[in-house]
């Protein structure tokens, strides 16, 4: 059977980068892999941000959104019956930040997928630094992103100290309380945990080899090894029940805006001033590309923690922003300027 792993994490969390080095991990170890990006919005510019898996011989899939949700789930079945076909060890799925988890198990106890697929891991990519007011859907699909997971993996550890780790997990067990799942993470339950001092290095305080009970990943992802990543791939998933209380009718939304060109110098500014204007709704991420009057690609990546603008050598010709309640006449106005 096909084994299948599950890569959560909510917007922003770095799911793209960690199947980054995921990936070529697996296909060091001479697997034939596939990687499916289950996205939420019409477009997705994840696909293009991971070409570079792809040329050292990752299958790269898409299913869009765009749709209502059950031709969503139809088209994520129909997505994964034709990998089935293609002869993959292991296919990973990336979901939206804002997918909801049980269309991943219930897809996969349908026929004839229940025949070809195995669940190998449930992995949870959660930002070590994460905010400590969210909305209570935003808690909701936190708590069902890591409910299940085998492994939660903090992001970003390097630009985080002990105590925004210790927040962040106290955070995971709020949400998880919310919904009424037993689960709970503790210190004992973190490997690699950096004391501040050494929040810039590679050393740890806890052995992973050691321990039985870690369930999170805290360490810098420039400093993951094999061995680490193997444990990873190996971690499974666990059962555990929770209130489901997202509704169909999620305010979530993702607003498209083409052929915007801006020099590169106002991007940053306009971003900055968009993500903090509450006129324009609760905005968690925007990210896309756009193309210089020099005819080369830059790559935008925002949070409200970071703005990244980076050379990239081919884009597509749009700017994405998601989040909560968007109004979207108020943020055109950013791009009309």
């Amino acid at each position: 059977m096909i084994k299948i792993d599950l890569i959560t994490g909510f917007l922003g969390s770095g799911k793209t980068t960690f199947i980054k080095k995921y990936g070529a991990y697996l296909m060091r170890q001479g697997l034939k892999v596939g990687v499916l990006e289950n996205d939420y919005g019409a477009v997705n510019v994840d696909m293009m941000l991971m070409q570079d898996l792809q040329e050292e011989g990752c299958g790269l899939e898409m299913v869009a959104g765009g749709c209502d949700a059950d031709c969503h789930r139809r088209r994520f079945k129909t997505k994964l019956i034709a990998m089935g076909m293609s002869g993959y060890d292991r296919v990973i799925v990336e979901p939206s930040g804002i997918f909801d988890v049980d269309e991943f198990f219930d897809a996969l106890h349908e026929d004839p997928l229940d025949r070809w697929y195995e669940i190998g891991s449930v992995i949870a990519i959660v930002d070590a630094g994460l905010e400590e007011q969210m909305s209570e859907q935003s808690d909701y699909l936190l708590a069902s992103q890591v409910a299940n997971a085998g492994r939660i993996v903090l992001s970003h550890v390097q630009e985080t100290t002990l105590e925004d780790i210790r927040r962040t997990i106290g955070h995971i067990n709020r949400a998880l309380d919310m919904v009424k799942c037993g689960r709970r993470f503790g210190p004992e339950n973190v490997a690699g945990m950096m004391e501040p001092a050494r929040l810039n290095g590679a050393e740890s305080t806890g052995d992973m080899a050691e321990s039985n009970n870690y369930r999170i990943v805290a360490q810098d992802w420039d400093a993951l090894t094999d061995e680490t990543l193997q444990d990873i791939m190996n971690s499974g998933y666990v059962s555990e029940d929770y209130v489901k209380i997202l509704e169909e009718d999620s305010s979530y939304s993702s607003l498209y805006f083409m052929n915007i060109r801006i020099p590169q110098e106002e991007l940053t500014a306009k971003v900055q001033a968009l993500m903090q204007d509450s006129g324009c709704g609760q905005i968690f991420r925007i990210k896309g590309f756009m193309q210089l009057a020099d005819d080369s690609w830059i790559e935008l990546n925002a949070t409200h923690k970071q703005i990244t603008v980076r050379p990239i050598p081919k884009g597509q010709e749009i700017i994405i922003v998601i989040g909560e309640g968007l109004v979207e006449a108020e943020i055109r106005k950013y791009w009309e300027e």
